[in-house]
Parts: structure tokens; C-alpha cells; sequence
């Protein structure tokens, strides 16, 4: 049964807290690593705007960010290109975009992209075609699944989702209405329902686009997203779910579930005030995301390289 508004806000209150840093990247700034092994990866949306200030800012600073935390790879999690995705593989917004703006050699490591909203306003297979010649750009499909090894005995899966097709509004756009018109959900809430009960993982993340739960006025919560994702999420005891979308930064919880808002890749909205979660702000920024045997910290930083909050949630079995 879907949450109401009073549950809602009562859960995320008593929501474990974490700690308010107000550190620079351009100091010193070590990332506040959980003791053992980690593995280390950002997490960015809503960013393809031919690398207008906010998102070369943002761009700058997580190269900073993932060559101190050596980052295994970087995340997406949709709106790739602004405002209407590309018409083919050889758009010059590949380029204008993405080449030409995620520059550092930190962040030429994997990048595991999914689709957003804007993406399905143009040519979503051009993006999937474009990992065929650029190694880094990894999108085999638009919902799929990768392990991580965190050490020997412990591993990472994600599990990426293509959330757009389950947005009702979508189906009278004009040009989101007929590429969703060929996707099939009921066959990829079967793939997520299966995929996730047979993973042997110890972490089980799961990234989309569009948000369940959020602060951010321009969206907000997303009842397509609490009806058919978040009780998966729940009968599967997925630790946490990233999305975009709002273009905020934001973290809340429900239950044991961690959610986190990455969608201030290259501009951001307002969010609702007073706050009704932990941490939501209205910035451009990313977050990075560390993972060891037995914890998850997610630290929330702007376009300027300040630490603006860290998340951090302890390990519960499956």
C-alpha cells in the first residue's frame, strides 16, 4: 500500500542522519572512506547541455572528486542531452555534451548510463549504438544489470532501469508519446523481479531516472514510480535506489531503503521549504558513492567543490 503524505514525512523524520561537512575539494578533502576495501563511483543526471557553465563546473569537480576517491566508474542516471536527446550516432552533441566536457582522466573510467525523459524525445538507439565505439559509454541495452566486486567475498550489483515508459503523462507527448509506445513494462518489471531475486550479491542498488520520493517542486513524488518500483525495491530489500530527474541533490529513506536525488548535472530547482527530508538542496552538483562489506556513504557536493552533506547507511542482509 502506497505510503500517505503523513507516513511519508514521519518516516524520512526518523530517518538515520548523517553528518553536515562544509569542506572544499580544492583543499584536502579526503574522502571519509568506511574502514575495509571500497569501491568508489559518482553518480550524475539531468547534465547534457554543451558544457554550459553549471555543468563544466560540475564536470571539473568530479574529475577532483574521483581521482581522490579513484573511482571505478561513473553512473548516469538520464537526460544525457538536452532538450530533445540526438537524432543519431553522429550528433555533434556526443561531442558538445559528453566528449568535450567529462575531460579528466579520472573520469575516463566506465561511464553506465541509462535514459531519461529528454533521451526519449529523440533517438534513444543512437545512444545504445554510441557504446559500440566509445568503450566508456556503456548502455547495452536500456535496462540491465552489472557486478562489482567490493573485495572477495563481497559483491555489488546494479541494477539499471528505464523508467520513462512507466510515466503515464508521457504517452500523449508528442515526441516522448511514440518511442515509449514500443516498450513493453510489464516485461521489464518481470526482468527486475526476477533479476533481483536470483542475485547472490550482498549489495543490490538499483538506479533510474525518475525519482520515487522527492523534494524538488518542479516533479515531486512519482506515483507510477511508488506503484510499480518501490514495492520491488521493498520485497527485495534493495539497499538503495539513485535517480535524477529533479534537478536537486537530495537524500531520504524509507524503511531500509536509501533514496537518493542526483539530478543537478548541469542546472538546478527549487526544492520545498521547509525541508521534509534529511537533506535537500537546490545546487548544481553529483554525488559520490562508496560501498565496503558492511557500509554505504554517499557524499552530496556542488559545483564549487563543497561537501555539502554525507549519507550513511549500514549494511542489512537480503
Amino acid at each position: 500500500m502506497p505510503l500517505t503524505r503523513r507516513d511519508f514525512v514521519r518516516t524520512i523524520f526518523v530517518a538515520s542522519q548523517a553528518t553536515l561537512a562544509s569542506r572544499l575539494l580544492s583543499g584536502d578533502l579526503r574522502a571519509d572512506e568506511p574502514a575495509g576495501k571500497s569501491l568508489n563511483f559518482a553518480v550524475i543526471g539531468d547534465w547534457g547541455r554543451k558544457g554550459q557553465p553549471d555543468q563544466a563546473q560540475v564536470a571539473h569537480q568530479m574529475g577532483l572528486a574521483c581521482q581522490k576517491a579513484a573511482a571505478s566508474f561513473v553512473v548516469s542516471v538520464g537526460d544525457n542531452f538536452y532538450e530533445v536527446g540526438v537524432k543519431d550516432v553522429a550528433d555533434p552533441l556526443f561531442q558538445l555534451s559528453y566528449e568535450n566536457v567529462y575531460t579528466a582522466d579520472s573520469l575516463k573510467v566506465p561511464w553506465y548510463v541509462i535514459l531519461g525523459n529528454h533521451d526519449y524525445c529523440g533517438n534513444c538507439e543512437a545512444q545504445l549504438e554510441f557504446g559500440k565505439g566509445h568503450p566508456r559509454w556503456t548502455m547495452p541495452a536500456r535496462y540491465f544489470s552489472k557486478v562489482h566486486d567490493i573485495d572477495p567475498a563481497t559483491k555489488l550489483e546494479i541494477f539499471y532501469i528505464d523508467t520513462s515508459p512507466f510515466i503515464l503523462a508521457y504517452q500523449h507527448h508528442k515526441l516522448i508519446g511514440p518511442n515509449i509506445a514500443t516498450q513493453n513494462t510489464a516485461e521489464q518489471l518481470k526482468w527486475l523481479d526476477q533479476a533481483l531475486s536470483v542475485s547472490t550479491a550482498q549489495w543490490k542498488f538499483v538506479m533510474g531516472h525518475h525519482p520515487i520520493y522527492s523534494s524538488g517542486l518542479a516533479h515531486g513524488n512519482q506515483p507510477e514510480m511508488i506503484d510499480h518500483i518501490l514495492p520491488l525495491l521493498q520485497k527485495h530489500k534493495v539497499h538503495a535506489y539513485f535517480a535524477g530527474h529533479d534537478h536537486d541533490l537530495e537524500y531520504l529513506k524509507v524503511g531500509d531503503l536509501n533514496l537518493i536525488v542526483s539530478g543537478a548535472g548541469s542546472e538546478y530547482r527549487p526544492v520545498k521549504s521547509p525541508d521534509t527530508s534529511p537533506f535537500s538542496r537546490a545546487v548544481s552538483g553529483f554525488a559520490m558513492t562508496s560501498v565496503t562489506s558492511d557500509k554505504l556513504q554517499v557524499q552530496f557536493i556542488d559545483n564549487s567543490g563543497k561537501l555539502l552533506y554525507t549519507a550513511s547507511a549500514q549494511h542489512t542482509p537480503a
